[in-house]
């Protein structure tokens, strides 16, 4: 697929929009949102302003603002951060119409913000190097793996990360998670940071056999023909954790209206097939072709554990915490 956009909104446009004005932050990159904004401008006429910025910075952003915040939507990269403002009121309840065709896997029990893509967190690994069959069946067991003692990569900085641990302490609690940190720490992994790409690049360049990582950075380097592939533990293993990007009304939106056509925008067909194209990220609407080198949307939910998104957000302070307390962070 090529990283394209044509979209024709499926939205009603009652009266004229010419004048409304939308405010929009977002921690997702511009190439992800200024193609689906700039479409959406044309076909409502309604002018959006976007602030770019990490989920965290917009987080504190909006705390410190309260209601003088102009903002009408936040757009987010993490449940983790969909989870904190959620949980602090900030959002607008949404009716039954904005969840129309949408997938109810990773929909809030809050009814409050709705899920536009979902990434999986898997193991990457060096297929010149790595037999799958020589790879656990549970994250949990990756410590024991000391052949590979310096060749693993994490990015222990990186929000999906730190979802992905809040996750297992809510799964298996404070204990078990600090255990298992130590033991990896005991493998000398190397830190890439927040640098996916530069992991696997790393990858390929021969400093390490395995990765954890979201599955869409190993699709984007199959187009170059990396020797690299996918690996996912057993089946509702808290490694394959599913983690959805989404978006909410504020609020503090003048502008509810409009931002409840943007939050439609978001998840029509047209939308969801460019976030595919353009990033590998599972859509969370049905009747999307995905990629063969993908595996199918209804498959790898099976594979995620189920875990509340609204616990996530309540963890993630405790997995800082325990990264710092074993030297990780």
């Amino acid at each position: 697929m090529k990283p394209s956009l044509v979209l024709t909104l499926a939205l009603t446009v009652s009266g004229s929009s010419l004048a409304q004005t939308l405010t929009v932050y977002t921690g997702r990159a511009k190439t992800f949102v200024d193609p689906v904004v700039q479409q959406f401008e044309r076909q409502t006429g309604i002018k959006v302003n976007i602030r770019y910025g990490t989920d965290a910075q917009l987080v504190a952003a909006l705390r410190e603002e309260g209601s003088r915040s102009p903002a009408d939507v936040f757009w987010g990269n993490s449940v983790g951060a969909l989870g904190e403002l959620s949980s602090e009121g900030l959002f607008r309840k949404l009716g039954a119409a904005q969840y129309r065709g949408v997938s109810d896997d990773y929909v809030p029990a809050s009814k409050d913000w709705v899920p536009t893509t979902v990434r999986f967190r898997v193991l990457a690994y060096n297929t010149s190097k790595i037999k799958p069959g020589d790879l656990p069946d549970s994250i949990l067991d990756l410590p024991k793996m000391t052949s590979l003692k310096g060749r693993i990569g994490w990015t222990v900085s990186y929000p999906s990360f730190q979802d992905f641990l809040a996750a297992m302490i809510a799964r298996h609690g404070e204990a078990t998670t600090k255990q298992w940190l130590e033991g990896m720490k005991a493998l000398q992994p190397k830190d890439y940071k927040t640098s996916n790409v530069g992991m696997l690049e790393a990858m390929r360049a021969g400093e390490i056999d395995v990765a954890l990582t979201n599955h869409y950075y190993i699709q984007r380097v199959n187009r170059l023909s990396y020797p690299i592939d996918t690996y996912f533990f057993k089946a509702g293993d808290t490694g394959n954790l599913g983690n959805a990007t989404g978006a909410a009304i504020l609020k503090t939106s003048k502008n509810v209206s409009a931002a409840s056509r943007f939050l439609q925008a978001l998840v029509a067909k047209d939308a969801q097939t460019f976030f595919l194209s353009v990033n590998f990220e599972y859509p969370v609407i049905g009747n999307i072709l995905q990629p063969t080198t993908m595996l199918p949307y209804a498959d790898v939910v099976k594979r995620s554990p189920k875990v509340d998104p609204i616990v996530l957000p309540k963890n993630i302070e405790k997995a800082q915490k325990l990264l710092r307390d074993v030297g990780l962070l």
